[in-house]
């Protein structure tokens, strides 16, 4: 996608969800903030105290909770509507909620304050659109006037209101300027083939369509793809369509996604698709989608691309994948519930189907709640055996401390993805792990050797290896070097630092360990078995106050790993530790492997 200068302008334009101005509670109050007294109001007082409204309204905001705050926002100004900065603000957030004629009316208002934002007249241009005023929305069009509208967001929207207005010609020469901008030149042909084949121009489109599919410099998104194959069917072409999916593999696009699509095209007959741009609306859900996604690609592009992407499904209520990519800004900011609601309305029928209800489930293991992710897998386990379900459901029962189930999963996600390949690591990663968990080392042993490989020493299964081995004391020499590729792929890795630090410890080497475990500890304070071990080095270092403090504070602390006992610790607080570590290992090897560590 490009990256170009004047994007900037657009971007410093709307990014102020993160922001809330405190001349709006002045605006409102004469009374300092830190006076108002909010939860002393009763219900009667309230209406005529604007700032009540507003701080809720603002402390929604400042949650992410775009909804809740706009309710309040729109309630603070029904006492006081002359609350220009209030208003200014209002007309992004109900756009970046899809709320399009709402924030239509306040941005009017805003322009009326004297508000200059372009996007005033995107909001406008969309809304008129929607309501099939072509003619309304290019007249809101052609307000837009700094560059990045110019040419870019403008001619995507202009073309689509031409096609409203049943001018192909001049829709089409709305496009040309894209072309100034070689980065453009996929989006380009992308909506002159969509123009040309909206107007039953088959020859032109496919013309349009071909020149990405045959130019391998331009980027071939999953929409296109759909849209172009699509085309082929229609066109009875089925055999292009296929050819053409076939060269994308699963690394490229969302795999299930592409299966879908795939079975889709060999099950429709010849001739027989449904079209998908079947009115100007559908057409300028995807011109606001490539917008969308192109500024979701620059550098502080996220809250122009989330109205960007709103606007798309107010448009298009049933573009799914546009749904996906809002999830995704979602998740971006943290907001998993708001992007679970978002999976939740793509329809059970849509190829993008499991993929959502895939993604759901992850933020609901980010949330913490793998009950319901549990739940969640074991119901679309009913009806998909995907490999990726299978490696999901692992990875829950894992965390839930149930090995031996998430092997079993683990063994069936291995049997469908036949041979394995580097994308596949994570999954022999996380069935050594459920092995050594569930106590059967020798096959957690061959699972890490395999992951190896096919990572090629992903410093994860180095470290999990090497520290694995330094426990039982075999392959010592081997585990410190596995330790220290991993330490100088990671060097700011808190458990990789430990475990570096631990190994130096058990070798006998009690301050250099110290460094490395302090950094650990420096770098994840909260972790007990981090302060076990440097409390360790502490004693055989001539620290023994500083050991006792920090065995101490390990018992303070939650251990998720099970590793640490605490009767051991207890007994090192009284009694200290009375025998050194002793390992049988090559001293040649390992002070060459020191040499080796990367320097700070």
């Amino acid at each position: 996608m490009a990256k170009f200068g004047f994007l900037g302008i657009l971007l410093v334009s709307v990014a102020l969800f993160g922001s809330c101005s405190n001349n709006v509670v002045q605006r409102s109050s004469s009374l300092p903030e830190k006076d108002i007294p909010v939860a002393e109001m009763t219900d009667g007082e309230r209406p005529k105290m604007p700032y009540g409204a507003y701080l809720a309204g603002r402390v929604a905001h400042l949650r992410h909770d775009f909804n809740t705050a706009s309710d309040y926002y729109i309630q603070s100004l029904q006492i006081d509507p002359d609350n220009k900065e209030l208003i200014s603000r209002l007309y992004l957030l109900l756009a970046s909620k899809g709320r399009i004629d709402e924030a239509a009316e306040y941005a009017l208002k805003a322009k009326e304050n004297g508000d200059k934002n372009n996007f005033i007249y995107v909001i406008l241009t969309v809304q008129r659109m929607k309501n099939g005023n072509f003619a309304e929305a290019l007249k809101a069009a052609e307000k837009l006037k700094s560059p990045v509208y110019k040419e870019f967001i403008n001619p995507l929207l202009s073309s689509w209101a031409y096609a409203g207005l049943n001018q192909p010609e001049q829709a089409l020469k709305e496009l040309e300027i894209l072309q100034k901008e070689p980065s453009f030149a996929a989006i380009y042909h992308f909506h002159a083939g969509m123009i040309n084949d909206y107007f039953g121009r088959n020859r032109e489109a496919q013309q349009n369509y071909e020149a990405i599919v045959n130019n391998e410099q331009m980027e071939m998104s999953l929409r296109a793809l759909q849209v172009i194959t699509n085309f082929y069917v229609r066109t009875e072409q089925k055999d292009k369509a296929l050819q053409l999916i076939g060269k994308y593999n699963q690394e490229k696009i969302l795999a299930d996604i592409l299966h879908n699509l795939t079975e889709d095209i060999r099950e429709t007959p010849n001739g027989k698709a449904d079209k998908i741009i079947t009115n100007p609306n559908i057409g300028v859900a995807e011109a606001l989608f490539s917008i969308g996604a192109t500024l979701r690609q620059s550098e502080g592009g996220l809250d122009t691309a989330h109205m960007f992407i709103s606007m798309a499904i107010y448009e298009n209520p049933d573009y799914d994948l546009a749904k996906l990519l809002m999830a995704d800004i979602l998740e971006n900011r943290e907001m998993y519930e708001d992007a679970n609601e978002v999976y939740d309305s793509v329809a059970k029928d849509s190829p993008a189907y499991y993929t959502a209800q895939l993604k759901k489930a992850n933020n609901l293991v980010l949330s913490g709640d793998y009950n319901a992710a549990e739940l969640l897998l074991k119901s679309l386990a009913l009806d998909s055996d995907s490999y990726q379900l299978y490696l999901d459901l692992g990875d829950v029962l894992r965390i839930k401390n149930r090995p031996e189930e998430s092997i079993k999963y683990y063994r069936q996600a291995i049997k469908k993805i036949g041979k394995a390949d580097s994308r596949h690591w994570i999954l022999y990663y996380a069935l050594g792990i459920s092995y050594e968990q569930n106590k059967q080392w020798d096959e957690a042993e061959k699972a890490f050797k395999k992951a190896l490989e096919l990572s090629q020493n992903h410093y994860l299964v180095l470290n999990y290896l090497g520290y694995s081995w330094f426990k039982q004391g075999r392959n010592i020499d081997q585990a410190f070097a596995m330790l220290v590729e991993a330490y100088n792929q990671a060097p700011n890795d808190g458990n990789i630092n430990d475990s570096l630090g631990w190994a130096l410890y058990n070798l006998g080497y009690y301050r250099m360990s110290i460094d490395y475990l302090e950094k650990a500890a420096e770098l994840d304070p909260s972790n007990a078995v981090i302060s076990d071990h440097l409390g360790d080095a502490y004693w055989f270092g001539g620290r023994k106050n500083e050991a006792r403090f920090q065995w101490q504070h390990a018992l303070k602390m939650k251990d998720d790993t099970g590793e640490l006992v605490k009767a051991d610790v207890l007994d090192k607080i009284k009694e200290g530790i009375a025998q050194e570590p002793a390992l049988t290992y090559d001293k040649d090897i390992i002070e060459e492997q020191i040499r080796l560590i990367a320097k700070d």
